[in-house]
């Protein structure tokens, strides 16, 4: 799937470019963030898909481009879209529950996103995503913060109920190299929930 979106021609919106800039702008978090704060989001009020994620990746702190790493890759295989597409800001909004990269744990893996920037900047940024027909829940941190139902179902079961939360939500695991085997143990995954999947984003984004 390729090509843009052409803008409606009222996306300029200089609030949302405001608050854009003031959350690109954040250091709420310096001092924990062994980094430093480099808040990434993206999106325009025209966008129609919105992907809310966890957290920046070292690769995309370092570019500042989200999910512009192997994550990425299969999440756009899961969505059936092509880098073009993806990024295109007009059509496609990408919102972490932390916007700036967390750090590792001791052990191993990436520390949870920062629980500052979610209740900070969400209830700000949502409303400008007015035109946005579907909103996709990837990975734990974004299912439990939207859907506090389900905190304490492990998130496998909560994924394999997706139809449970359409229209306004579809959940997915995060697209990590550990989902390889996740999909392998769980075939419905390919078998019902992508071609489903794929379907909603296309209807979401046809113009």
């Amino acid at each position: 799937m390729t090509g843009r979106v052409a803008p409606f021609a009222d996306d300029a919106d200089p609030a949302f470019d405001r608050l854009v800039a003031e959350i690109r702008a954040c250091t709420l978090c310096a001092a924990v963030l062994p980094r430093g704060p480099r808040p990434v989001v993206r999106g325009r009020p025209s966008s129609r898909l919105l992907i809310i994620s966890q957290a920046p990746g070292t690769r995309v702190h370092e570019t500042g481009l989200p999910f512009n790493d192997h994550s990425g890759d299969r999440l756009r295989l899961w969505l059936g879209l092509d880098r073009t597409r993806f990024y295109d800001e007009a059509a496609v909004a990408l919102m972490p529950i932390g916007f700036c990269y967390p750090g590792r744990e001791p052990r191993g893996g990436d520390r949870p996103p920062r629980p500052e920037c979610a209740p900070l900047w969400h209830p700000r940024l949502r409303p400008h995503f007015a035109r946005v027909r579907l909103t996709l829940l990837v990975g734990g941190y974004a299912v439990r913060h939207y859907l506090p139902a389900v905190r304490r179902e492990p998130l496998s079961a909560v994924v394999a109920r997706w139809r449970d939360f359409l229209p306004e939500y579809f959940v997915l695991p995060h697209p990590s190299w550990r989902s390889t085997l996740w999909e392998r143990r769980n075939p419905w995954f390919a078998a019902e929930l992508l071609p489903a999947l794929r379907a909603a984003v296309a209807a979401a984004l046809a113009g």
